[in-house]
């Protein structure tokens, strides 16, 4: 299965995004499709043998909808009749992402609509060099545009196109508008006399009654509004109900019509019965008003995602080597980023960015990282650090090999990341979705209901039809379809920033509900780097020869503890011999055959280095004097390492691995804010408590195995304190933090803890865990203020429109609500970008 991501414009409402799903989800090849209204994008997994990324946009076109390209023109060269343009127009066609391909023989030119991100114009010209053709390099070498820049294109276009038939609707509506109150409130006459008759003679021959006359001046201004202003809501309406999904445009479009219409048959037939062409009018223009600000707002629930997308530089300088009559010697050549290969070496000069992933090899500078990792202080780097693509070179010149380019980067996994969080679902949003899928249809009853309850109740026409126009304005899908995606979009925005990535709105959700946080010891509140401490000889050995031994056995570990134990030999300058058998035992220790070096030569030894577990494991007795140093090394806080050589004890290492510095105030935060912390320790009790103790921590269980502590996240998830989060590297730890409601890994900044963990901090700081727990929280509480806000306004508003208590100014008053309700759920997402966590 493949992933695509498809911007997509069109979308009034909620019910929309529902249509393209389902349309979506009808296609053979399709496995699942969800699309966010207020993202305005869709995320569909698909099988590349059933069905091409063309044919899934021609599918949401199909629905009425668009999908935003990039176009490209392409010279090519080597075409000598017809049959070669088809041929180039056939594998270009067959790319992924390419929606069209059309190739002109006469003026040699390729035009290409593709879709960035799935195809690039590096792809489509390494498919028409295949071919047999050729494309010159200065067109191949082109700058592309990024899917950032064909989004921001579109998202232009649509917001001026809503500009310009919002200003004509105004300026013909507010005229119409003022017409008519004047007309109702005598102003007219009053102003001009009781004789006022305007426009006589001219359009019948003869003296035209005064309210006949402004009845065709009303139907003028109200026309161009109808036609250009309601044009959208017709189309995408007609498109709709063609669909069998009606959404808020039919809705719009059937008020305004049936209010424009019943006007223009009073006109035509002459009966001389009072008009509501300002009524038509006005729905349209405050419905577009609310529309207009409505995307111009929607803009920026994602400008947190935008900037970081607009992080990495569109150039670089690449050194590349030149050889001329005084030697060879290297230059630096400034190139698209889109051009940049692994291996070659970059240099960033004071005040350029990153532009890829990468290892310094010269110079030394601070470089600030905060924009993706959330670290606010510049890092120092000098030959041998990593550089991450997108943050800031502050000072020196800095020369570095690329390892990681393009969609690679970890700035573009992040970004994948959040894009994809932002167009997910959270869980609450559920009721809303089945609520939205019945809305319009609900509504259209109610208006209908309403028109035939005031029909026979009053006899009066005029009345109930504008009652149930009033209805059918009023109602607004849209707040109900902005609730949930407008604040997830916010949310995950302002998590980016602060260097928090939630992996989808359902681990939002969950976030809100934690109740207790368990933290791995080693590496998450405490440094990650033991230290020997202490060295304890048995018997005849003495402690270099114990920690020799030790370190021997122990050099072919990956563990931090076995790590500490060689650094400490190394550092002592003592002989680390060759070992065979290395043997790891998760939780215990290891074991290995160590010859020569550490040993008298010749001989070989079975060392086993590890825990009392292990010792017990190798029928190696503690006890005594050996007891007795034991327990004063864990009193004092030290993780000790027992020393078996051939079955009989022969010393012990104390190690100490100091808590972070920031691990207190981590810890402090959550327990302020009533949340119950744990600590999960292979280490011994008192070990274990020392640690506990140090940090503040709640709880501490020691002598847990890596295997057992998923068991021990269940037993706590059935304490009933709420929902657990564990917290570690996001690898060591991964099944522990899959049997947690909430897994976070915390300073990873690793592929495998990006994918894994439902939330990753970026920067390494515990205080980050409290953080991410409070954005989650108030982002789920401004979802249900945007429910409860969307619910409120049908609930209370659809029967105040029904029952006629405006009278002949309702639905325009409806149409005014309707713009604001949208606007106040944008509104109130927005507010979580000031939000202080």
């Amino acid at each position: 299965m493949n992933a695509i991501e498809l911007p997509i414009t069109g979308m009034t409402c909620a019910n929309c995004a529902n249509t393209i799903e389902r349309v979506l989800r009808a296609t053979p090849g399709i496995a699942s499709a969800a699309v966010n209204f207020a993202g305005e994008r869709a995320s569909v997994m698909f099988d590349p043998a059933q069905v091409s990324p063309a044919q899934i946009i021609e599918r949401v076109r199909s629905a009425g909808y668009d999908v935003p390209l990039a176009h490209v023109e392409l010279p090519v060269v080597g075409m000598t009749c017809a049959n070669c343009a088809n041929t180039i127009e056939r594998v270009v066609k067959k790319l992924p992402g390419v929606a069209a391909a059309n190739v002109n023989l006469a003026s040699e030119r390729a035009s290409v609509d593709y879709l960035p991100g799935t195809a690039s114009i590096a792809e489509i010209v390494a498919a028409i060099r295949k071919a047999g053709y050729d494309v010159p390099t200065q067109a191949a070498t082109a700058g592309q545009a990024s899917p950032l820049e064909v989004e921001r294109a579109a998202r232009r276009a649509e917001i001026a196109d809503r500009r310009r038939r919002l200003i004509v609707g105004l300026l013909f509506a507010l005229p119409a508008f003022a017409l008519s109150m004047s007309r109702d409130l005598g102003l007219l006459a009053a102003l001009f006399g009781p004789n006022f008759a305007p426009m006589t003679g001219a359009m019948a021959g003869h003296s035209m009654p005064e309210h006949i006359a402004i009845n065709w001046i009303l139907f003028a201004l109200a026309l161009p509004v109808q036609l250009y202003t309601g044009w959208p809501y017709y189309r995408h309406g007609y498109q709709a109900l063609r669909n069998g999904a009606p959404n808020m445009d039919v809705l719009v479009a059937l008020g305004s019509s049936v209010a424009f219409g019943y006007s223009a048959w009073v006109v035509l037939s002459r009966s001389g019965e009072h008009v509501y062409f300002e009524t038509s009018a006005m729905i349209l223009a405050l419905i577009s008003v609310g529309k207009y600000l409505e995307a111009r707002a929607k803009g920026r629930t994602g400008a947190a995602i935008e900037r970081l997308l607009g992080l990495t530089p569109k150039t670089a300088r690449v050194l590349r080597r030149r050889a001329d009559a005084e030697g060879v010697a290297d230059e630096e050549v400034e190139m698209p980023i889109a051009q940049i290969a692994i291996g070659d070496v970059i240099v960033a000069r004071p005040g350029e960015r990153i532009a890829a992933d990468g290892v310094v090899i010269a110079g030394h500078s601070a470089v600030d990282e905060s924009m993706v990792t959330g670290e606010s202080v510049p890092r120092d780097k000098q030959p041998g650090d990593p550089v991450i693509a997108g943050t800031l070179n502050k000072e020196g010149v800095l020369r570095y090999e690329a390892a990681r380019i393009g969609q690679d980067t970890l700035l573009a996994q992040i970004v994948r990341l959040v894009e994809q969080a932002q167009g997910s679902k959270a869980p609450i949003q559920t009721l809303a979705d089945r609520i939205s899928a019945v809305f319009v249809p609900a509504v259209l009853f109610i208006a209908a209901l309403t028109f035939a309850a005031w029909l026979l109740l009053s006899g009066d026409f005029q009345r109930a039809m504008i009652n149930a126009v009033a209805v059918l304005v009023i109602a607004c899908p849209c707040a109900l379809g902005l609730a949930t995606p407008t604040a997830i979009m916010v949310g995950m925005g302002k998590g980016a920033e602060l260097g928090i990535l939630f992996k989808n709105g359902a681990v939002l959700e969950q976030a809100a509900k934690i109740g207790v946080v368990a933290f791995d010891k080693t590496g998450t509140l405490t440094q990650g780097k033991p230290a020997v401490a202490e060295v304890i000889g048995f018997a005849d050995a003495t402690p270099e020869s114990a920690l020799a031994l030790a370190a021997s056995a122990e050099r072919n570990s990956e563990h931090p503890l076995a790590q500490a134990v060689v650094a400490a030999a190394e550092a002592r300058r003592l002989p680390i011999a060759p070992a065979e058998r290395f043997q790891a035992l998760p939780g215990r220790g290891v074991t290995a055959i160590v010859a020569n070096g550490a040993t008298p030569a010749g001989t070989h030894h079975l060392v086993a280095v590890g825990n009392l577990r292990l010792m017990q494991a190798q029928g190696v007795a503690v006890d005594g004097q050996a007891a007795q140093a034991v327990a004063r090394l864990q009193a004092e806080g030290q993780t000790v390492m027992l020393i078996a050589v051939d079955g009989a004890l022969g010393g012990a290492i104390g190690l100490m691995d100091t808590p972070r510095p920031e691990a207190q105030a981590g810890v402090a935060e959550l327990r302020r804010r009533g949340i119950h912390t744990v600590m999960l320790t292979g280490d011994n009790a008192a070990a274990a408590q020392a640690v506990a103790r140090a940090v503040g921590m709640d709880e501490y269980i020691a002598e847990v195995l890596p295997a057992d502590k998923a068991a021990k996240i269940a037993a706590l998830q059935a304490t009933g304190r709420g929902k657990v989060a564990m917290v570690g590297d996001g690898i060591n730890d991964a099944p522990a933090l899959a049997q947690a409601d909430l897994g976070i890994a915390i300073g990873a900044g690793t592929d495998v803890a990006i994918e894994a963990a439902s939330v990753t901090l970026m920067r390494n700081d515990l205080r980050g865990v409290a953080q991410a727990l409070d954005l989650a929280r108030l982002t789920v509480r401004g979802i249900r203020q945007n429910l409860f806000w969307a619910f409120f306004y049908n609930v209370l508003l659809i029967p105040v429109a029904a029952l006629g208590i405006f009278q002949q100014y309702g639905p325009i008053l409806a149409a005014g609500a309707m713009a604001f309700s949208s606007l106040f759920v944008i509104g109130n997402s927005l507010r979580l970008r000031r939000a202080q966590v």
